[in-house]
């Protein structure tokens, strides 16, 4: 983990204005700003691009994929700028957590992936780009969003260990877990043989 030279005071505050940011739904406001009604009672549910991809809408999906990454990557960025690199780590961490349990949904958010990548990016890109690089190889194999999202997650620490990224380590395990957890219903469907692959519609 990076040098605590951060009060704690800050630090809060840093962790506050990440998790309000990490909890605007974009692929709520995306869909039903186009009129594609309410992503929650679509496909999975879930508020993430996958099943924004499910109404059939790619540009619409393509829009939410990338303002999720963006949450935690503009929230590391941003206090990493203004503060020092341990508030980029608990920002980008406070962003994932905003994204899963947002206040504006009574805490009933997406699974992180999105966010979980665009925080590594901000972090250190060589990182990020390589679980990127993981996912889009483990998507084009096997056409499976979760088992992506599982495998770059699980990559992610192979990668700063591999790159000497070691201060990034215990932030890399805390998501990793997250995600994992988060996944549970995929990963059984997964051992079941019935997760629904990328572009299908579920439901």
């Amino acid at each position: 983990m990076p040098e605590l030279v951060t009060d704690g005071a800050t630090l809060t505050i840093v962790a506050a204005l990440a998790y309000l940011l990490g909890s605007i739904p974009f692929g709520i406001v995306i869909t039903r700003a186009l009129g594609l009604g309410d992503l929650r009672k679509i496909g999975s549910g879930n508020i993430g691009a996958t099943n924004v991809l499910r109404t059939g809408n790619k540009p619409a999906a393509a829009a939410t994929l990338i303002l999720d990454a963006a949450k935690g990557g503009i929230a590391a960025l941003i206090a990493r700028w203004l503060v020092a690199e341990d508030a980029a780590q608990l920002a980008g961490l406070a962003a994932f957590l905003g994204h899963i349990f947002p206040i504006w949904l009574n805490f009933k958010g997406g699974k992180g992936v999105a966010t979980f990548l665009g925080t590594l990016i901000a972090l250190s890109w060589p990182i990020g780009l390589a679980c990127c690089a993981t996912w889009l190889l483990t998507a084009f194999l096997s056409r499976i969003s979760s088992l992506s999202a599982l495998v770059a997650a699980s990559s992610s620490t192979f990668w700063m260990f591999f790159l000497g990224q070691h201060q990034l380590l215990i932030l890399g395990m805390i998501l990793t877990v997250i995600v994992f957890v988060r996944h549970g219903d995929n990963i059984r469907r997964l051992k079941a043989g019935t997760e629904p692959k990328i572009g299908r519609k579920k439901g």
